[in-house]
């Protein structure tokens, strides 16, 4: 592994330092004023410039993160708000809003997007026929019972930096869905690999979509950096990108009252079925890319948020598109998974220095 420019095996990274910590490592803190107080969270450095937050009890999120000193994860001003402040159906459905910030916001795991309210006859409970579901459902204020964490080695000689943990939504007389997450970075790396599973752990078909909310922020957001994806075809976008005209390539500085843009493409992907959008700043000499499975996310939305105050933009790897749930059910679209039931998400945060 590369550290501070030179390589380095685990014999000669024992003979510089006691501890695997002085080169980078996870540790487990506490989050402990105002809004975010009680949020147990793990710090991830990997000595290469690459540090992020996973926040176990918002669903094993990921918060901050920055390289080399750049932040690039989201930080809005809700701050990383404590679930137990969290109010589902507080304004009309949109109570997301109120604790929307981080590099990762997690979307379902039984609904996604707009708020709907859906037949629930299959859970057989006369007195619930029909389930309200909010903006992009409700995993992303669960806990996580955390299975573990630490630092790995593995045979070819890689040090693995690793956490594990078990986000639980169920109900009586409703769903009982459980996602599984794995978060590793190399150390020395600077990649993020996300591997996800989720499984009707209950005995109904369920409704699941997914939905990863991948929100990049000042400073690696910024005027000039430029929003690279390969769309072979536009299929929607919001009435405000022509009432606006703004470039959803490239970035202008932030805007004041802008209203969200937001587009669904029809991304290209590469032979292996995977696509890599990425965010370039130029200036900086830094990007952000994600590479996701096209085949386990088929849609993907592009948000732009450019208002001043609340400047970011966002990479949406969707397993439904963006007409929501109500018409995932009317054509047919709409994933129910069977008792026993899983699927898996396989997924990179990647960061780097442009060549040259």
């Amino acid at each position: 592994m590369k550290i501070g420019g030179r390589d380095y095996d685990r014999a000669e990274l024992a003979r510089r330092a006691g501890d695997l910590g002085a080169a980078g490592g996870v540790r487990a803190v506490v989050l402990d004023d105002g809004a975010e107080r009680g949020i147990r969270a793990l710090e991830f450095r990997t000595g290469a410039g690459l540090g992020f937050d996973v926040l176990v009890d918002r669903a094993m999120d990921l918060g901050t993160a920055e390289f080399r000193g750049h932040g690039f994860g989201w930080r809005s001003a809700t701050g990383f708000r404590h679930p137990g402040l969290h109010e589902y159906r507080d304004d009309d459905g949109l109570s997301l809003m109120r604790s929307f910030s981080g590099l990762l916001v997690t979307a379902g795991l039984d609904h996604t997007l707009f708020t709907a309210e859906v037949d629930a006859s299959q859970y057989r409970y006369p007195h619930r026929t029909t389930v309200w579901n909010g903006l992009h459902g409700r995993v992303g204020n669960i806990p996580a019972r955390l299975r573990g964490y630490g630092e790995e080695w593995t045979e070819d000689g890689r040090c693995v930096l690793w956490a594990e943990g078990e986000v639980r939504q169920a109900a009586i007389f409703g769903e009982h869905l459980r996602l599984t997450r794995r978060i590793e970075a190399d150390l020395g790396g600077t990649e993020i690999r996300l591997i996800d599973t989720v499984r009707n752990a209950g005995f109904d078909p369920t409704p699941h979509m997914y939905l990863y909310h991948v929100n990049v922020g000042w400073p690696f957001l910024d005027e000039g950096a430029r929003y690279e994806v390969p769309v072979e075809r536009t299929l929607w976008q919001s009435d405000s990108v022509a009432e606006q005209g703004v470039s959803h390539v490239e970035m202008p500085a932030p805007q004041p009252g802008f209203v969200e843009q937001v587009y669904e493409h029809r991304v290209v992907a590469d032979p292996d079925g995977r696509a890599r959008p990425r965010l370039v700043n130029e200036r900086l000499g830094v990007f952000f890319e994600l590479e996701y499975d096209t085949r386990e996310f088929p849609a993907f939305f592009q948000w732009l948020h450019l208002r001043e105050g609340a400047y970011a933009v966002g990479f949406e790897p969707s397993t439904h598109h963006v007409e929501g749930e109500l018409a995932a059910r009317r054509d047919g679209t709409m994933t129910f998974l069977e008792p026993g039931e899983e699927r898996r998400y396989h997924t990179t945060f990647r960061v780097g220095a442009l060549a040259g």
